[in-house]
Formats: C-alpha cells, sequence, structure tokens
C-alpha cells in the first residue's frame, strides 16, 4: 500500500523489525497481520532463522500446549512418540501466534512463564528446555476490554505489547484499493492463464465504494472469483458486484433465513443464519462470530444450545 496510513506502518516496522522487542499486532480480519509479522521477521537479524506460525484460536485448549510446548512419548493417549514443540522449532528465530486472545487463561499463565523465563517443559516431560526466540502476536480483539473482563491477563498483555502495531483496516485506507485489486488481478490471471488488462470503470468504482468488512481477504476472494468468471478482457461490475453483495453479513443471513421456510420459530431462523456463516466461513468459528457480530464464546453457546457443536 502507498497510503499514509500503511507508509506511517511500514516505517514502524522498519524501526522495530532490527529489536529483539516482543510485537503486538492488532487490527480486524484479514488486515494482513501475519503479513506485517511475516516482514518484520524478514527484516530482522533473525531473518536466516525459522519463521514459525501457529493460530491459537484453531487448535483445542487440550492440543495446545502440546503444539507450542511439545510432548514427551506416552505423555497421553495417542502420544506414541515424542514431538518437538513450536517454540523448540522456533530457536533462533521468531514465533508468530495468531489470535492470541482466544487462550485460555490456563495456557495464558503458561505462555507468561516462556515470555519471562524463555524456558518450558514438554508436557509429561521434567527436563527444562531453554529457547532463543522472538514473540510476534496478533488479535482481532479489544485486549485491554479483555483484561478488564478477567478473560486476558494484564500481565502478559503488557509482555506481548511491548510495542505495538495496528494494521489498518481496508476502508481506512481506500487510495490503495486500486494497486490492490490489480495486484491480486494479475497473480490471479496468471494462475488461471487468462489474459486480463484490468477494470473497467464501473467496476473499479464499485471496488472503491464498498466497505469491505472482510478487508484485504476479501479483496483477494472477489478479485479470484472474478478472474474465474470474466468472460472479456477486463473485469467489469457484473463480475464483482454479486459477489460483493453475497459476502456481507446482512446479504448471508438474509439468504439463509430466506432458505427457511415461512411461518418458522426465530431460533430456527437463527440456527440457519449460524450455519450459513459458518459455511462462508469456511468453518472458522472466530471469523463467522466476526461476521455474525458476537463473541466466540456465544458462538460456542449457540452451537451447543442447538446440537451443532462436533
Amino acid at each position: 500500500g502507498r497510503s499514509a496510513a500503511m507508509t506511517k506502518l511500514l516505517d514502524l516496522v522498519a524501526q522495530v523489525a532490527p529489536s529483539e522487542a516482543t510485537v503486538l499486532v492488532t487490527g480486524e480480519s484479514g488486515t494482513g497481520k501475519e503479513m506485517i509479522a511475516g516482514a518484520i521477521h524478514t527484516n530482522s537479524p533473525r531473518k536466516t532463522g525459522p519463521f514459525v506460525r501457529i493460530n491459537c484460536a484453531a487448535i483445542t485448549e487440550t492440543l495446545l500446549e502440546s503444539e507450542l510446548f511439545g510432548h514427551e512419548k506416552g505423555s497421553f493417549t495417542g502420544a506414541d512418540r515424542r514431538k518437538e514443540g513450536k517454540f523448540r522449532l522456533a530457536d533462533r528465530g521468531t514465533i508468530f501466534l495468531d489470535e492470541v486472545s482466544e487462550m485460555s487463561l490456563g495456557m495464558q499463565v503458561k505462555l507468561l512463564r516462556v515470555l519471562q523465563e524463555r524456558e518450558f517443559t514438554r508436557v509429561g516431560g521434567e527436563e527444562v528446555i531453554r529457547v532463543d526466540v522472538r514473540v510476534i502476536a496478533a488479535t482481532n480483539r479489544d485486549l485491554l476490554r479483555a483484561v478488564a473482563e478477567g478473560r486476558f491477563r494484564e500481565d502478559l498483555f503488557y509482555r506481548l505489547n511491548v510495542v505495538s502495531l495496528r494494521v489498518p483496516p481496508l476502508r481506512e485506507r481506500r487510495e490503495d484499493i486500486p494497486l490492490l485489486a490489480q495486484h491480486f488481478l494479475k497473480t490471479f490471471a496468471e494462475r488461471n492463464r487468462k489474459t486480463l488488462q484490468g477494470f473497467t470503470p464501473r467496476a473499479m468504482d464499485r471496488l472503491l465504494r464498498y466497505p469491505w468488512p472482510g478487508n484485504v481477504r476479501e479483496l483477494m476472494n472477489t478479485i479470484e472469483r472474478g478472474v474465474v468468471l470474466c468472460r472479456a478482457d477486463v473485469l467489469d461490475e457484473e463480475d464483482v458486484a454479486p459477489v460483493l453483495e453475497a459476502e456481507t453479513p446482512q446479504a448471508a443471513a438474509g439468504q439463509a433465513a430466506a432458505a427457511v421456510p415461512a411461518g418458522s420459530s426465530l431460533e430456527d431462523v437463527e440456527k440457519a443464519t449460524i450455519l450459513k456463516t459458518l459455511d462462508e466461513s469456511g468453518g472458522n468459528k472466530s471469523e463467522a462470530a466476526r461476521r455474525l457480530g458476537i463473541t466466540r464464546r456465544t458462538l460456542h453457546l449457540k452451537l451447543k444450545k442447538y446440537g451443532l457443536m462436533e
């Protein structure tokens, strides 16, 4: 991006990258927090070391400790061999903890110890393992609010928030949309063996006016689908507008409600909306909760209520 907001952010990345400081990257889902973390690593003295990623929300609480710190053979059912955790694999490099806000309070205590002592033990083990790892964490939640509500440890927040970088949502840097759209057009045209020249003025105007609740990720998906469906040598409004309309949470809820027979209860409508949003989010509960405008915990309770838990 070349907007003032992105220029300021990238200047901060260049300033922070050479240091050893722990970094907290904040921003809405789909803004590119992982790419910012990667840029910090790539421009740091650790660039020749590993860059290890882990999504804390995508792994159950019982398995997250093993994923982070490893486990010994026989430490639990199914542990038929020793496994090294992400922190060990990231030694002399960088570990990126995405969606760190979704960690349980118990896991937060264990993460805090690693940040303070730079050491840990495998699940079921006694050996103390020391590592040299830089930590970059990311969240799309308001961590200060989570601290106030008792859902996130204050001491861990300050350990992670040595340097804070906020990635702006796409609606705050609309001047970057043409640049990003053209980049994605070129990428997906080459991937799909198509020759496309660009966008019509109507298509670009539509892209510029849309609020992009899914941010850069949504723009990327929209352009990819437009490239696949386009029958001319440029993308026109009809190549992107239907996709954009289908991507809004309101439209998704409307489509889900329309699929429920008239006279259905409000619970049936809510259940259908949740199922539709989960499907469009690829099963990602955090993303589905964001689109529905509720917390991940509230979504979990509703899934349990409707018997939709796996």
